[in-house]
């Protein structure tokens, strides 16, 4: 497209770029010398035939065209002609002594902005500047159309289209196929970031969006340039597979998605990890619209979540059923707070050198008005993923820490309340809020109260974890590892997490009067917790063997059914010391 001067037409420091159609150097000079008498600076590239036009029209860049009529086997309409052909938007101006008011009129419908009689400079300066100024004008039209089209099609941060640009995109593809009367195919491939908002929650937005920019490049660049990648919005990527018909290669192409993510994203100089779900549609065995094509393909998402992520599924129309049930159960917890259908029980927490009750763990329960009593791992996932959980989390801890008074002032001095904390709640700034509302509402001392955290959501991201950490060790409170030796973790990093309790998983006591291995597991953890000062308790404890063999080890305190189930508060029984 030819180059327009943004600022003053006539500037002796910005000369104006002027083809010029002409057979004779001497006219050509001439214009130049007259028009700057007037104060009108020429840059200009002379030329007389079709072939020089069209190359000095694709190497350079013009802001005016000023072409002689009547030229050896060459004239204005043929110059016009190959000025068409190019494509670019440049003023084209005939300047001729050769050329009688009617041909001029019929070149102008033809497309020629104006004629000027040869030697009539006093009338080409101002033609000039207008075209220049109508040529400008147009340029900030198209460029206003462009931008209108990035925003409404594109996405702002990554460049890639968006998510009505993606539907248009498919719903073209599917029309296509029918107006040729071919049976619509493809694959409709929805990618979802799993837990991302711990990135946004841990190291702000900024570099959230900037992860999101590598994520959106590394799969632009993995993918075929007849693929369709679209950002769909906030963390979830739309990619379109026109032609698919072979499960087996979209599948294929499905796991190199997710194994993509096993290389690190890199957030100033630090490696982080993400792992992402996808969901599949096949077209049209799962939809001909595209609408019902992303739903699906969500509903398969779904799936993949709750099987922990970091995999991939096809559709399968008996999802809907569940997805059904799940939204309806989805929406009964979002009012399950305010209608006082969350309860809690406690199992008590057992000293190994007396045994008896020093405190106890707060288990929440959801009374559903019509599916009975639901354990939390019915609801706590789906907590977790509509982001809920904040609000029941902050429940849990009110009334906890509230019972947990209680007990103190009935004279239980010694009594420590237990609290879960879900990844999803660990990782936001705000649970160092909610903990001291908590305490500060109940009164409670803070070394009254254990959080205790999964270790696979301290290992995720170690760092952020430590920091998190410290600052509840700060306010006072106890810290707990949970289901200890389940995750991925080295025993090293227990040095490094100012941590106060280790909580020895249930799978380890299950068989350790049986399994060698597992009880040299339990002793070898035992061993560890007590050389780095750190208290532990083995929970799954059934029997009297097993409660034996723990106190044996070394291990601090017990928990489990052996000792008490989780049980309302007002059928809760502080057992006695015994020994």
């Amino acid at each position: 497209m030819g180059r327009m001067n943004e600022g003053v037409f006539v500037r002796a420091d910005a000369p104006i770029r002027a083809l010029i159609v002409d057979d004779c150097e001497d006219d050509t000079y001439l214009v130049r010398v007259e028009l700057a008498r007037r104060g009108m600076v020429l840059d200009y590239r002379r030329v007389d035939c079709a072939l020089d036009m069209a190359a000095a029209l694709a190497a350079e860049e013009w802001d005016i065209v000023l072409s002689d009529h009547d030229m050896p086997g060459f004239d204005a309409l043929a110059a016009l002609d190959v000025l068409k052909r190019s494509g670019q938007d440049i003023p084209f101006l005939i300047h001729s002594g050769q050329i009688s008011d009617r041909q001029a009129v019929s070149a102008m419908y033809e497309g020629v902005d104006d004629f000027i009689a040869k030697g009539d400079y006093e009338r080409l300066v101002p033609v000039i500047e207008r075209e220049l100024r109508g040529a400008r004008a147009r340029r900030a039209v198209r460029h206003a159309d462009t931008r209108i089209q990035q925003l409404a099609f594109f996405d702002g941060l990554l460049s890639l289209p968006n998510h009505h640009l993606f539907c248009s995109k498919v719903g073209d593809a599917i029309r296509e196929s029918r107006e040729r009367g071919r049976p619509p195919c493809g694959a409709v491939l929805v990618v979802d970031l799993d837990r991302f908002m711990r990135v946004n929650a841990s190291f702000g937005y900024e570099a959230g969006n900037e992860l999101l920019r590598q994520i959106g490049q590394r799969l632009r660049e993995g993918l075929g340039a007849e693929i369709v990648l679209a950002r769909l919005g906030g963390d979830e990527f739309g990619i379109f597979l026109p032609g698919a018909t072979d499960r087996s290669g979209v599948e294929m192409l499905a796991r190199w998605i997710v194994r993509s993510f096993d290389q690190p994203l890199m957030k100033d100089r630090v490696e982080l990890f993400l792992t992402a779900s996808v969901g599949i549609a096949m077209i049209p065995g799962d939809g001909e619209d595209v609408l019902d094509l992303l739903m699906n393909a969500e509903t398969a998402i779904g799936q993949v979540k709750r099987a922990g992520g970091n995999g991939l599924r096809f559709y399968e129309r008996t999802m809907n059923a569940a997805s059904a049930e799940r939204l309806a159960l989805e929406s009964d917890l979002r009012h399950a707070v305010e209608r006082g259908e969350l309860l809690l029980e406690y199992q008590p927490v057992i000293s190994a050198r007396h045994l008896g009750a020093v405190g106890a763990e707060a288990l929440v329960r959801w009374q559903h008005p019509r599916l009975g009593r639901m354990a939390p791992d019915r609801f706590i996932p789906m907590a977790d993923e509509t982001g809920l959980i904040t609000e029941i989390g902050a429940w849990v801890l009110g009334e906890a820490t509230r019972q947990a008074r209680r007990w103190l002032d009935a004279g239980h001095e010694r009594m420590r309340i237990s609290v879960n904390v879900s990844a999803v709640q660990f990782a936001q700034p705000r649970l160092l809020e909610v903990v001291a509302d908590a305490l500060r509402d109940s009164a409670l001392p803070p070394a009254s109260l254990v959080l205790e955290i999964t270790e696979s959501s301290l290992m995720s991201d170690v760092e952020s974890a430590v920091g998190m950490l410290r600052a509840l060790k700060n306010m006072g409170v106890q810290v707990a590892i949970d289901d200890f030796g389940t995750g991925y973790s080295s025993l090293s990093y227990l040095k490094r997490l100012p941590i106060d309790i280790v909580k020895i998983d249930k799978s380890f006591v299950r068989d350790l009067c049986h399994d060698a291995e597992d009880a040299a597991i339990v002793r070898a953890i035992i061993a560890l917790a007590s050389n780095l000062r750190l208290s532990t308790i083995a929970e799954g404890v059934e029997t009297v063997e097993q409660a034996d063999l723990l106190c044996e080890a070394g291990c601090d305190f017990l928990q489990g059914f052996h000792f008490g189930r989780p049980v309302a508060v007002e059928n809760f029984v502080l057992r006695p010391p015994m020994r």
